[in-house]
């Protein structure tokens, strides 16, 4: 509850917000012709949809930059891994998104970073069971995502699709839920014994967002599958208050011994 801690981790989350928007801003506009083919990418994306101009578009990269710049006055450290995370993705955008397999972990590593750089905003070490089980949850939602595009677009919405089946993604997805939902036991187990009772709420999310995907036929976009069921929302509003009950129960063991300082 220190004010310091709370504005620095506020502050990135800011920063990884500006530097995600830039990121979207370069790949939208390499993307631009072939998002316009797309059904559903040609109304949703602004720059495909006409919504906005290219020139528009790198006039608000350009000021997006402007302040990650003043950003690396404010958080000298953790400003290296958002620096590390628009690198990585700019060599998604222009390279690695078309490697199979390779595309799937490059943006669950995204995910990895955005809770590096939290950590080192707060000064606290990175617990390796927060690390893996984000990690697992990460490639669990980009697996699905595929495998919806693969199954409402084919290889058409993305070339890299031409290497997989809905079948293989599938089995991709079970795998990485079976981690996270494993590692996420063991971790709050080994941390903080009382967040147990957490472990039913995100089995559940688990359970139901692969229905979302099956029968509504989400997961393209896991904001809008979150957002389009009330359920979900509802066990995410659950599970923050039972972990908030628990670590309000006695000293705050979440980070555990981590593999980074």
């Amino acid at each position: 509850m220190e004010w310091s801690s709370v504005s620095d981790a506020i502050l990135v989350f800011v920063l990884f917000c500006l530097a995600s928007s830039a990121t979207y801003i370069i790949n939208d506009y390499h993307d631009i012709e072939q998002d316009r083919k797309h059904p559903k990418k040609s109304k949703s994306r602004p720059l495909a949809s006409g919504q906005i101009t290219k020139p528009q578009a790198i006039g608000l990269l350009l000021v997006l930059y402007v302040f990650l710049v003043f950003g690396w006055t404010q958080e000298p450290t953790a400003i290296y891994v958002i620096l590390a995370y628009s690198g990585l993705n700019l060599l998604y955008t222009f390279i690695l998104k078309h490697q199979p397999v390779v595309d799937i972990f490059t943006i669950a590593i995204g995910f990895v970073l955005r809770v590096m750089a939290g950590a080192m905003a707060l000064s606290v070490p990175l617990s390796s069971w927060m690390f893996v089980t984000t990690l697992c949850l990460a490639l669990y939602l980009a697996a699905v995502k595929r495998r919806q595009e693969l199954k409402n677009s084919g290889s058409e919405g993305r070339k890299v699709l031409e290497h997989y089946s809905v079948e293989l993604v599938d089995k991709y997805a079970e795998m990485s839920a079976t981690g996270a939902l494993l590692f996420y036991s063991l971790f709050v187990m080994t941390t903080h014994p009382k967040m147990v009772l957490t472990i039913p709420f995100v089995l559940f999310g688990l359970f139901r967002y692969w229905f979302v995907v099956e029968t509504k036929d989400a997961g393209e976009s896991p904001t809008d599958a979150l957002y389009s069921d009330w359920q979900l929302v509802v066990t995410i509003v659950l599970w923050i208050a039972a972990c908030s009950w628990a670590m309000l129960q006695g000293d705050n063991l979440l980070f555990g011994e981590g593999w980074w300082t």
